[in-house]
């Protein structure tokens, strides 16, 4: 019960070592999510890793070495599997938020999940915008029945995955559980939204969720790591349908030279209508639209305004 063995594929001299394959991979991830690998060993080969790259088969199956753990997941109701990892230290208000509530508004139930480090931006917003956190699966059923969305963190969906992801801590360096934490989908939903910081993710993630299966996914360079859109930048979403790999680009809504990070607008003032802000209303609506033309809307970006000019109609949908 060692993870030698893959450390010593991993770690040989130029010529001799290689990456896992994912049977590998998923052999070796479950002796560390079941407690059963040294401490030790356990830093070796996450920066091993590190060093060498992640392949699309490691990564899935590391995912696939925790996934028999989230079965009580499966069953909450998401359409839509929406993952915040990014750190925040580069980014300004989580305005993506926002665009997750409109979609949840269109009738799409959206389930949010994440980790963000030091960084308490994401969590302290839920409840002034009324978006439920819920620490079980029954709590987060209940809530996406109710209201189309909730938040769990990752601490309460998979234990052990928060605590590897912790070892950044200690290590000084992410590891492959920060990509492992996006593909984990717990509620088992068809439609997964990525967000990258660096374009070399975005194939990595592509090509690991299509071999596990994933019948969805739509990936971009998003603000700060999040899946949240730039409206004074091109963006180019890299996507699964129905299992097909496919890219829409899309030109920028506005002009400007707004960094992400100095949008500061309060969410939920936003969403209330206290304060007006054209740039991050833009973002608003401009990642919800992706959503909606992922879903098969005909035109995402006019549905995403008018559920942003009716948010407070009842019957905005």
């Amino acid at each position: 019960m060692s993870l030698a063995p893959y450390i010593r594929h991993l770690g040989r001299g130029p010529g001799r070592a290689r990456n896992l394959t994912r049977d590998e991979a998923r052999e070796a991830m479950t002796l560390i999510a079941n407690g059963q690998a040294e401490p030790e060993g356990i830093g070796a080969f996450l920066m091993l890793l590190r060093y060498r790259g992640e392949t699309p088969p490691e990564i899935a199956g590391f995912t696939e070495a925790f996934r028999p753990t989230l079965a009580n997941w499966h069953g909450i109701g998401a359409a839509i599997d929406w993952p915040s990892y990014a750190a925040g230290r580069s980014r300004g208000a989580p305005l993506f938020l926002l665009s997750a509530k409109l979609v949840a508004r269109a009738g799409y139930p959206v389930f949010l999940h994440g980790y963000n480090g030091a960084s308490k931006t994401i969590r302290s917003a839920l409840g002034p915008m009324d978006i439920p956190l819920c620490q079980t699966p029954e709590a987060a059923r209940t809530a996406l029945a109710k209201t189309s969305i909730a938040y769990t963190p990752l601490e309460a969906i998979a234990p052990r995955v928060h605590e590897l992801l912790k070892l950044r801590d200690i290590l000084g360096l992410r590891s492959c559980l920060n990509t492992v934490a996006r593909m984990l989908n717990p509620s088992a939903a068809a439609l997964m939204l990525q967000g990258v910081f660096h374009p070399n993710y975005r194939d990595l993630q592509m090509q690991a969720a299509a071999l596990l299966g994933q019948p969805g996914l739509a990936v971009i360079k998003g603000g700060g790591g999040e899946f949240e859109r730039h409206p004074e930048k091109p963006v180019t979403v890299h996507a699964l349908q129905d299992g097909t790999p496919a890219t829409q680009t899309y030109v920028p809504s506005l002009a400007g030279h707004h960094r992400l990070n100095t949008a500061k607008a309060d969410p939920a003032a936003l969403w209330a209508g206290t304060v007006e802000d054209p740039f991050a209303e833009a973002v608003v609506t401009g990642t919800a639209a992706l959503v909606f033309d992922q879903l098969g809307t005909v035109d995402g970006q006019a549905k995403a305004e008018a559920l942003w000019r009716n948010r407070h109609l009842a019957n905005a949908a």
